[in-house]
């Protein structure tokens, strides 16, 4: 990150803290009693303390603004059994890595009109640095039937994608998605019509915060997603979800690489175009999501066209169908505020005598980038899992995995073998 971009945002962060930290510097002077939501007790403040009201241990409640102080750890491992032509196309060692590491801040500002803040800092691994993840002021704009978010944060295409990675049901997210950016500097409108059901986001992104970024890739972009929800009810989680995408971007400088993983973070990029000029790209996607009770099934499907002469304008697709089942009758819920499922909840965790919450998912997925004249490969994989989600803040993930790699003129079978501990708040 650069001096100038580091800056700027050490400034919101100063500008966070001070108006959280303004609560009781100045209080008044009779004694007030603060109910506490979450724990159904009161906190006492007399006018002599300085100290912020608490919620929960890491939520605090200022005269200006709410805080809540959160983060995550992600740490697993990967082995693999490969045939003798995957060896052939590709190394491979087991190995344990440290998938990710963050802190967050975020909070409500006490003001008539709906707005909240939010600050994401996370240490890369690959480039042993802090980087500004989702930063940002989202501002609720009823007279627009939904809510404005200006910052860093999700572009909103895929449904999959915007959803927080803490959240979902695999251990990363399909691999067609990789074609994406995982985050943008810009302003997105997100909204929701209620009696018909119907909900959006609009977003127009830029590199001129981000250009140092590794995840900017595009000099701008704009991002349109819409769904429809033919039925929904939020009290049995019942719905169905459809919706549509589409994406415009500029790649930086011209060229663009597109390369993935095969969901495996501790292994090397199976598929890669390598660098190819691309003035832009056209990206359209798909995706059907139906959910009762603890059952959920979705699929999402993609197309990326790249304006590239010189590589007779390759057309890169793929997707995934999933199948997911809470074994202990939990359902995972659906926010209309962005079209996307949230986290599983757990009726009652291993460290309050439970059994805590058991998920089952059955997976395919693929992405094909052999297109034009480029060779970059075709990869596909079939993963059943078990998620086991021991409180709201404790998961464990364990993984089997059935690829196949088309590339090189070969095709190589890789078996997967992961887990993953994962640590939130």
């Amino acid at each position: 990150m650069n001096p100038y971009i580091n800056n700027m945002y050490h400034k919101f962060l100063l500008m966070c803290l001070l108006l959280i930290a303004s609560n009781e510097l100045f209080c008044q002077d009779s004694t007030e009693v603060i109910p506490d939501g979450t724990q159904g007790e009161t906190i006492t403040i007399s006018k002599h303390d300085t100290v912020l009201t608490l919620g929960n241990w890491n939520e605090f409640d200022g005269t200006l603004s709410t805080l809540k102080l959160g983060g995550g750890f992600l740490y697993e491992y990967g082995t693999y059994i490969q045939d003798d032509v995957s060896k052939e196309q590709i190394d491979m060692e087991p190995a344990f890595k440290v998938r990710d590491f963050r802190f967050t801040m975020s909070g409500k500002v006490k003001v008539k009109r709906f707005i909240t803040w939010k600050l994401g800092i996370m240490y890369d691994a690959p480039s042993n640095s802090w980087l500004i993840r989702e930063t940002g002021i989202m501002v609720g704009v009823p007279e627009l039937s939904g809510h404005i978010f200006v910052g860093r944060t999700k572009e909103g295409f895929s449904l999959n994608k915007v959803m927080n990675g803490y959240a979902g049901w695999g251990l990363e997210r399909q691999m067609a998605l990789d074609v994406i950016p995982i985050l943008a500097d810009g302003v997105k409108w997100m909204g929701f019509l209620p009696k018909q059901r119907l909900l959006w986001n609009i977003g127009v992104f830029s590199d001129w915060l981000s250009e140092a970024q590794s995840f900017s890739t595009y000099a701008w972009q704009f991002a349109l997603r819409a769904g429809w929800l033919p039925f929904y009810s939020e009290t049995n989680n019942n719905l169905l979800h459809l919706a549509v995408s589409y994406r415009y971007g500029e790649p930086e400088g011209g060229s663009i690489r597109v390369r993935s993983r095969p969901e495996a973070i501790t292994a090397p990029y199976f598929i890669d175009t390598e660098i190819f000029p691309a003035h832009h790209s056209n990206q359209f996607g798909g995706e059907i999501y139906f959910s009762s009770g603890p059952l959920m099934l979705g699929t999402e499907y993609y197309l990326h066209q790249f304006s590239s002469p010189q590589t007779d304008n390759p057309l890169f697709q793929g997707g995934e169908v999933v199948a997911s089942y809470i074994i202990t009758g939990e359902s995972r819920p659906y926010s209309t505020v962005s079209g996307i499922y949230g986290f599983v909840p757990v009726n009652k965790s291993v460290f309050d005598g439970g059994s805590g919450a058991w998920e089952v998912v059955l997976r395919y997925s693929t992405l094909d980038l052999n297109s034009g004249t480029l060779t970059g490969g075709k990869f596909w994989r079939i993963t059943p899992m078990v998620n086991w989600y021991l409180s709201e803040n404790v998961r464990l993930e364990l993984a089997y995995g059935y690829g196949v790699l088309n590339r090189f003129n070969l095709e190589g079978v890789t078996q997967f073998f992961q887990s993953r501990i994962q640590f939130m708040l």
